[in-house]
């Protein structure tokens, strides 16, 4: 739904997304240092969002015992709200003693087509094993 966010010009797409992460592959790392693992990212968008992205994501901590953090890039292609063409997104995801922190941001300058010039951010939810997203964004 085209919806403003505030009055500031932003507006609001929201919808649900399907992801396949690949297989972890450990990186090298240097004599006693924290292991680090690469995997690749394909996710399908559906609602105000249509298209899919193809991304990359690193991790290192123990994710297991709730203490790691990732960061990833994703490059989208397809439209928004009925605009045609592409941008890429940023991760910083971080858990430590029970709490999780996630920012995820539209890359500046990497808005292509009909989103030239796209700025924004991407809320994610999880609920119920499946993946919802939240993205305020403006075009410039």
């Amino acid at each position: 739904m085209n919806t403003p966010a505030s009055n500031t010009g932003h507006l609001s797409a929201t919808g649900a997304f399907d992801v396949k992460l690949g297989a972890a592959e450990t990186l090298p790392a240097p004599d006693h240092a924290p292991a680090m693992a690469s995997r690749s990212i394909d996710k399908d968008f559906h609602g105000d969002l249509q298209g899919r992205s193809l991304g990359r994501m690193l991790s290192a901590g123990q994710p297991q015992s709730g203490e790691a953090a990732y960061t990833a890039l994703e490059s989208f292609a397809g439209t928004l709200h009925g605009r045609s063409g592409g941008f890429a997104l940023a991760h910083l995801g971080q858990m430590h003693a029970g709490t999780h922190e996630l920012r995820v941001a539209i890359v500046p300058g990497s808005g292509t087509g009909e989103l030239a010039g796209i700025l924004g951010d991407m809320q994610i939810r999880i609920e119920g094993g499946k993946h919802y997203y939240t993205l305020t964004y403006r075009l410039d």
